[in-house]
């Protein structure tokens, strides 16, 4: 008789079939929110987009606010992740081209995202108000602090550091919001890596010339 191996786990215990289709709802679920919003979206258009059953989609996800707070957290994880790695004891100017250079590359490969985002702040963050106010309110926090240790030790001009977060913010994310104003102002179609590497040039020049120190 032939033993059928159980399937293996992945650190967070789910399998990697779980994985996999949970990666592929939240990914049609991305499209259908960005598309219609939170109140225009419905599970069954999320479940065709997924390719798979209503039944089965919700058995991951129990309904459609926990979808959307479960792209949400997607979003943000993959967005934040490289902002709570700054580091004080790392060169600004390099950390600080890593962190645009991650955000418009955010942008850039998947405004979907974004948008859902923006919609939310929109909207009064009904699903994500107490994450801002805490979470990431500790984050920035701490963060500032870091930028300030850089000032302090005279390795950027002396500014404020959560304005300096929140202008990388809206400028990055511009690229995904505006998307449409962006190509018809400037002529391009889909941007290609080239004329994405002329948009991560132009911006971290701009907010670097402002922030690090003049040489006499």
């Amino acid at each position: 008789m032939k033993t059928v191996e159980p399937q293996s786990r992945q650190a967070n215990g789910k399998t990697r079939i779980q994985a996999l289709n949970e990666s592929r709802i939240i990914t049609a679920a991305e499209t259908v929110f960005a598309e219609h919003g939170f109140r225009g979206a419905t599970v069954d258009e999320i479940a065709k987009r997924a390719e798979m059953s209503k039944p089965n989609l919700l058995y991951y996800f129990k309904n459609k606010k926990t979808l959307y707070r479960a792209v949400l957290d997607h979003t943000l994880n993959f967005w934040l992740e490289p902002l709570a790695e700054l580091d004080a004891d790392k060169d600004p100017e390099s950390e600080i081209r890593r962190y645009i250079a991650h955000k418009l590359e955010a942008s850039w490969k998947n405004p979907r995202a974004s948008r859902i985002f923006a919609s939310e702040m929109l909207r009064g963050a009904p699903v994500l108000n107490s994450y801002l106010r805490g979470d990431l309110k500790s984050l920035v926090a701490d963060k500032c602090a870091v930028i300030e240790q850089w000032i302090a030790a005279g390795k950027l001009a002396p500014i404020d550091p959560i304005h300096l977060i929140f202008m990388i913010w809206a400028t990055t994310q511009h690229y995904a919001d505006f998307d449409i104003q962006v190509k018809a102002v400037w002529g391009k179609g889909a941007l290609n890596k080239k004329e994405f590497d002329r948009i991560e040039d132009a911006v971290s020049a701009v907010i670097l010339h402002g922030i690090l120190p003049r040489k006499h």
